[in-house]
């Protein structure tokens, strides 16, 4: 892969994950926070020329896979939407509870709400646009 922005096209590469717990646990040592009614996103620099994702849908939140795995695509799809936006930083994305009780439109909503909340934590000077 030689682009380093994530196509809408594309499907999600490895590249753009967080796949061990190292890399985890490297986002929860200092993170910067963004939230929302139902997501908490973790933040870290990395030092990449792009945004990576870590997903966390516990059982204890979701009970259903079905819903875990709709909300997990959502977020995914929501990432792929506004990476190009987003600073060089690991992100992890928590879900709250009830988040399965709700719409895409409503998830949607929340997730682009706290991209721009992220992208502003980490460079205040520039305004996060679509």
């Amino acid at each position: 892969m030689s682009d380093p922005k994530l196509e809408l096209t594309e499907r999600f590469p490895a590249d753009y994950r967080l796949l061990t717990a190292k890399q985890y646990k490297q986002v929860f040592t200092n993170p910067k926070k963004a939230t929302s009614r139902n997501f908490t996103l973790l933040a870290c620099v990395n030092s990449l020329d792009y945004p990576r994702l870590g997903l966390i849908v516990a059982k204890k939140n979701v009970r259903l896979a079905v819903d875990r795995n709709r909300i997990k695509r959502l977020i995914r799809e929501s990432f792929r939407q506004h990476n190009q936006h987003l600073p060089k930083i690991d992100l992890v994305i928590l879900v709250r509870r009830a988040s399965s009780e709700l719409p895409n439109q409503v998830l949607f909503e929340q997730l682009e709400g706290l991209w721009k909340k992220i992208a502003r934590k980490f460079n205040p000077d520039a305004l996060a646009t679509d």
